[in-house]
This record gives structure tokens, sequence and C-alpha cells, in this order.
């Protein structure tokens, strides 16, 4: 049996795509592609595919991971041709490569996050976060399976700035007129903890700091995943699998 590393993006409209739904996209797409996969046993076998730390609905990313388990020898990048062309706009695949050992989970303990809040001028934003980052503990509350909880949303947030600024073009309904509005963008990146700290609980912490309330729905994306290093960087999950380069003439693509 082989394992094969997948990392795909959720782009557009299918950020409001649950979990759930996605998942059953691509076990239509692995079937549609031809993907030889391995089962597991019991009454209801299900093909071996294992989620890492999806995003939330109604966030967008640039960095999802799904390992999958085949039967028979295939070529990581045919893999992600094939796969990419059977799953629909919207849900990419960017990269797959064959797995060297270990939990794919135990190089992932934080996220990179771009949130961008239209309507926030940066200078305010800025503010914000510097009152944030000043705080020894921020406590919010969030709705988790057990109810609301207080949890410290600063525990999490390893750094954060406002990176750049944007004009966002709007139209007024009935008039159909348009404008320009400035647009804060945050680049942050969060720790993982139990409970897990979203773009939300950020927001919810600067508006606690700052009482910082954007006047339409921020946009998260996540822009990577990986370890955490001493300098508070993310390193590449997929590192260690691509070194050192593999030969991989004689290996079947996909549905051969």
């Amino acid at each position: 049996m082989q394992k094969l590393r997948i990392r795909y993006a959720k782009r557009g409209r299918l950020r409001f795509t649950s979990h759930r739904d996605v998942a059953r996209t691509f076990e239509r797409a692995l079937r549609r592609a031809g993907v030889p996969m391995a089962y597991s046993q019991g009454f209801n076998p299900r093909p071996k595919v294992s989620w890492i730390g999806a995003a939330p609905t109604g966030t967008a990313s640039e960095a999802e991971y799904v390992e999958v388990s085949v039967v028979d020898r295939i070529d990581a990048a045919a893999l992600a041709r094939e796969l990419d062309a059977a799953l629909p706009p919207g849900l990419d695949v960017i990269e797959a490569v064959e797995a060297e050992g270990g939990s794919l989970a135990d190089r992932i303990d934080g996220c990179l996050w771009r949130i961008e809040l239209p309507g926030v001028d940066p200078d305010e934003l800025g503010r914000a976060v510097e009152l944030l980052l000043a705080a020894p503990e921020v406590t919010v509350q969030k709705l988790t399976k057990d109810g609301r909880k207080d949890i410290d949303a600063r525990a999490a947030i390893v750094s954060a700035e406002v990176v750049r600024e944007v004009e966002v073009t709007t139209t007024r309904v009935g008039d159909g007129a348009e404008g320009t509005r400035r647009c804060g963008i945050l680049s942050t990146v969060v720790r993982q903890t139990q409970p897990v700290v979203r773009p939300d609980d950020v927001l919810s912490a600067l508006r606690v700091v700052a009482d910082l309330q954007p006047p339409v729905p921020a946009k998260a994306i996540r822009m990577a995943q990986g370890r955490l290093d001493d300098s508070g960087a993310l390193t590449d999950p997929f590192a260690n699998d691509r070194e050192p380069t593999r030969a991989t003439s004689g290996i079947p693509a996909v549905g051969e």
C-alpha cells in the first residue's frame, strides 16, 4: 500500500462549502480519476482518506491537506493532474507527493491567515494590532460543541501585522453607482491550540482590545500551514517528502 499527500486550495464560492461536502466531493473525484483506493475493513468499508485540520466553512484556503492510501503504486504528479481535472473549479489540487513516513499532522502546529477587512482604515487596524500584541491575555467567547466558552485568544497568536492596503470597488444597490473603500489586510500566524483559535476569534480579540468593528464581514484566507520554527515562521510540511528526489520511471499514471 502506498500513501500520498495532497495539498489543495478552496477558493471562490466553494469557501462556503462544508468540510463534509468537500470530503464527499473528493471521494467522488477519486473514483472518477480511477485512483486505486485502499479501503478500510468491516461491514461498511470506506476509502482510506485522512483529512488534516480542514478550514472552517466560510473561509478560503491555499493550504488544505489530505492523505490518501492506494493499493497500487501511482505517480504523484499524475494523481495531482487527474484529481484536479475531476474536481469542480474552486477545489484545486496544487501538489501531490509520496509520503516518506511519519505523520503529516505532526508537521503542522500553526497556520498563516490573511484577513481582509473592507472599510477598515489600515492605520486604525495597525493601532488595534499593536494593542492586541501588547496585551498579555485577551479573553473572548467561543462557541464550542460543549457550548460557549471563554478562551484566551492572545495565547495562540504568534505574530500579527498589517501587510498592505487595497481599494475595493463597491456597488450601491438601486442606483448602480460604484465607489471605492479602503481595505486593511491583517497577516497573522496562529498556533494550534485546543480549542482552535480561528480568524473570527482573532477579530473578536481586536474588538475587545480596540473596539474594532468592521462595517462588512471580513474575508479570511488560510495561506499556509506547517510547523513553527524558533523565529515563528512556518516550515513546509511537504519538505521531507520532496527530498531526496525519487525516480518515478516505471510507475504507472493514474488509471493505467
